[in-house]
């Protein structure tokens, strides 16, 4: 996006749900970066080594446009004598610490991933991370520390319930260390990555599913809650088997409820692919009485408490829902799965479920083939039937 910058179109910027950029038609490269907390900083975007860079020149309104436009320029020129002022700006600095190491992989590398993944990354780093090395330098993490704080991570963290176990949790702070130390050799903070080879824990894969019986018992306590908004939000989970954070945030120019498809923008969805799916009769029964509901100028299909925001979560919701119903433990992605499983049971094949749910990977979707065993058997045992020989009745021709 680009405009002429002014002080005042500056101040007018209205900060988004996550980062955005402003580039000066003037001076390529140089823009202005509000945050969804509001604060407005000047940057210079540039090429050096056939690779970008981000420089933030400075804070607004510490720094005018003016000023901010003629030290890009000053840097520009540096740039075009084949000087790195990023580069050079940081080993003035010193070698960046882990802390400066996270700020720098939030900002420019997790502001591009889906708002739930982006909120999770932070999340651990901020808090399970940041604690344990920040004030050391990036550059002399071992792959002893990382075994080490892993290790602490999958035998319990100190939170309000106590120390769980959480050995899952760690093998993803693992895979973040991973990508984040492998940009750090990108942008010359270090040449190796000490979680290159980190000691994953065993996961157990989850396959819960609900039985006939059980998503009986769910839907008469979806009828029977108050809650319509939040009820209608668990039933198009499970009628699309849709993620909960891609129901939550469906606007309704996704639907075309004519032709009975969902297009989900690249933007919301895990795969950062855009996906057109189908949607039964019945979901899209769902969705036009809840348009009746809902009113029409609202984009959101399932509209917040906060004006002009979706609704957040539900989680208080679906414990209270999961009691009634007697399904201690499930959780709103087992519905994803019972979604799948209903479709395989239903004969349909791996790889047409794994496009409607909008799986990239093909062995994501092989989680179900256990599944096939059910409808394959009735199948051999109809086989059997027709191919099974039929009794004939033996004559006594003596009696003939």
């Amino acid at each position: 996006m680009k405009a002429h910058l002014t002080e005042r179109s500056v101040k007018g910027l209205q900060p988004k749900q996550k980062n955005i950029i402003i580039y000066d038609e003037e001076v390529v490269g140089f823009g202005v970066r509000i945050t969804s907390g509001g604060t407005r900083a000047f940057i210079l975007t540039y090429r050096i080594e056939a690779r970008e860079r981000r420089l933030t020149i400075g804070a607004w309104p510490d720094w005018s446009v003016t000023a901010a436009r003629e030290e890009a320029k000053r840097l520009k020129r540096e740039i075009d004598q084949g000087r790195d002022p990023m580069a050079e700006r940081d080993e003035a600095r010193g070698s960046p610490n882990v802390r400066q190491l996270i700020d720098r992989y939030l900002e420019e590398h997790a502001s591009k991933l889906a708002k739930r993944n982006r909120d999770d990354q932070a999340s651990m780093l901020r808090k399970l991370v940041e604690p344990a090395w920040g004030p050391r330098k990036a550059a002399e993490v071992q792959p002893d520390d990382v075994d080490r704080l892993l290790r602490r991570i999958a035998g319990g963290t100190p939170g309000k319930r106590g120390r769980n176990p959480t050995p899952v949790r760690a093998n993803r702070v693992g895979e973040i260390l991973r990508k984040m130390f492998n940009l750090a050799i990108r942008w010359r903070i270090r040449a190796d990555n000490p979680a290159a080879g980190f000691a994953r824990n065993a996961e157990a894969p989850r396959d819960r599913y609900l039985s006939i019986d059980e998503i009986g018992r769910l839907s008469a306590a979806l009828d029977a809650h108050p809650n319509r908004r939040a009820a209608d939000a668990v039933r198009l989970i499970l009628l699309t088997g849709a993620r909960r954070g891609e129901v939550l945030g469906a606007r309704w120019d996704q639907f075309d409820l004519e032709a009975a498809v969902w297009i989900k923008p690249a933007a919301t969805t895990k795969q950062r692919r855009l996906h057109r799916a189908p949607i039964s009769a019945s979901a899209t029964a769902l969705l036009r009485t809840i348009r009746l509901r809902v009113p029409e100028d609202c984009e959101w299909v399932f509209p917040g408490d906060a004006e002009g925001k979706p609704l957040q979560d539900i989680k208080r919701f679906w414990e209270d829902v999961r009691t009634k119903a007697e399904l201690p433990g499930v959780r709103i992605h087992d519905l994803r799965h019972t979604f799948a499983s209903l479709l395989v049971s239903g004969g349909m094949t791996l790889p047409m479920i794994g496009k409607l749910l909008g799986h990239t990977q093909v062995q994501t979707t092989q989680r179900y083939a256990h599944l096939l065993d059910d409808p394959l058997r009735a199948g051999l045992e109809q086989v059997g039937d027709m191919l099974r020989a039929k009794p004939r009745l033996v004559q006594d021709d003596a009696v003939a």
